[in-house]
């Protein structure tokens, strides 16, 4: 949910043309392509007081004084006001999501061994600043002890404004701001058509890396039916904003189409002069017209409004991958390598599309129900095969595009491989974990934490 680190541009958007052209001078050269990836985790106490807990922003023990120990020349604080709300580093950032989960923006880098190493930097400094406060990070996508009410808020302007507008959109809509943990990547296009094809891939594909990266069985404090209750939860966040995206599965200009459908979704807020305005259902195509509160539409607030659109593949100056819950280190470090081989090669990215050609977008629409309970089992409409059929396959045609492109990195896709071949999930381990501790919380959360 975190925002880009962009410089602001304050000047007033002279029409939707230019929204387009924004689109298109984010297109790169394959030479300059990269991959970044976004990774969450959740934050629990792990010794008393306060044990499975989550950590206030307050306090000695609380997430503002964790981050205040990390700070240092590297890591620099963002504010609002006088808090702290996140720390700047070189070329990634640590932000906070609304119930106090911890977020890292990597830089985007050429390679998987990259990324790997930033990855374990990041972890060794946070786990440094976090053990003296008797704070563990979970690997889940989704917070396993207590309930919605006892995950405190994270103090973010913006964090006010959705909390108050999301819940008249979607029953679910706190859970997602407060519990679930995700695993994203983001890739670059070279041209509308590439992005045409890789959003399209993408939106083909995303319940089946669902199904490979099912990590949140736990709810409320027992195993639920679920293997992905994250997914289920984004499922009742918000319609105009959640989901798959029809235009994925239509022909025609993409930049246009994808601008047409951000100006009819309603903005959660204006920003100006480090204030936050409520934006009362007001589009982005009404700003743009009206103005709002005698303030223009400028294109900072359009690449605001992009943050704040969740599909399950969005477009912003970057294309994102946005349907996996989050999990283990090699399973964050493994989703890079997957979607490197998956879209970045022409072949692979045609073969995986085809994978789920000629459904409906209802039947989309369904599965994207299904899995969240059956996971890896779930069906495909009019098909005799499940989603476990179609990610041994996936891993096989993603392997099979990571040998032209990237040769060096297939070794980074053997988790998700061991898991399409036996077909046991991360939350099979975690209900196995779970059942093994017998309600104690300690056990759990050593089971369950990203790194000692």
């Amino acid at each position: 949910m975190s925002t880009d680190p962009l410089e602001r541009d304050d000047r007033p958007i002279a029409g939707t043309d230019e929204l387009v052209e924004q689109f298109r001078a984010a297109c790169k050269p394959r030479g300059h392509w990269r991959v970044g990836t976004e990774s969450e985790m959740i934050g629990v106490y792990d010794a008393d007081p306060g044990l499975g807990e989550a950590p206030p922003y307050e306090g000695e023990r609380g997430i503002g004084a964790m981050l205040a120990r990390i700070q240092c020349s590297e890591w620099t604080p963002m504010r609002e006001g006088d808090t702290v709300i996140g720390l700047s580093g070189p070329g990634a950032s640590i932000t906070l999501e609304p119930g106090g989960q911890l977020e890292l923006a990597a830089r985007p880098v050429e390679s998987s061994s990259q990324f790997a190493s930033d990855l374990e930097i990041y972890e060794r400094v946070v786990a440094d600043a976090s053990r003296e406060l008797g704070i563990a990070w979970l690997g889940l996508g989704f917070r396993p002890f207590g309930t919605r009410d006892d995950v405190p808020w994270m103090p973010k302007k913006r964090y006010a404004i959705m909390r108050e507008y999301l819940p008249t959109r979607g029953s679910l809509a706190h859970d997602m701001m407060k519990r679930t943990a995700t695993v994203q990547v983001n890739v670059d296009y070279a041209d509308e058509d590439d992005a045409a094809a890789k959003l399209k891939c993408a939106m083909s594909i995303t319940s089946i890396l669902t199904a490979l990266y099912a990590n949140s069985p736990i709810v409320d404090g027992a195993v639920s039916e679920y293997q992905s209750y994250r997914s289920a939860v984004w499922l009742d966040v918000d319609p105009d904003r959640c989901g798959l995206l029809p235009l994925a599965f239509e022909d025609g200009d993409l930049f246009r189409r994808y601008v047409e459908y951000a100006l009819d979704v309603p903005m959660f807020f204006v920003a100006r002069r480090g204030a936050y305005s409520p934006a009362r259902g007001t589009t982005f195509r009404r700003f743009l017209a009206d103005g709002f509160e005698g303030e223009r539409a400028t294109l900072n607030d359009w690449e605001i409004h992009l943050s704040t659109l969740f599909p399950e593949a969005r477009i912003k100056r970057f294309m994102e991958v946005r349907g996996c819950d989050g999990g283990s280190h090699a399973m964050i470090v493994a989703l890079g390598p997957l979607c490197l081989g998956l879209l970045y090669d022409d072949a692979a990215r045609a073969d995986a599309t085809a994978l789920t050609a000629g459904l409906s977008f209802g039947e989309r629409e369904q599965l994207a129900r299904d899995v969240c309970t059956g996971g890896l089992s779930a069906r495909v409409a009019g098909r005799n095969h499940t989603l476990g059929d179609l990610a041994r396959q996936l891993v096989d045609i993603a392997a099979d595009g990571l040998s032209r492109v990237a040769p060096d990195e297939a070794g980074y896709l053997e988790p998700v491989r061991a898991i399409a071949q036996t077909g046991r999930t991360q939350a099979d381990a975690v209900v196995d974990a779970w059942n093994a501790a017998g309600g104690d919380v300690a056990a759990a959360i050593s089971s369950f934490r990203r790194f000692a």
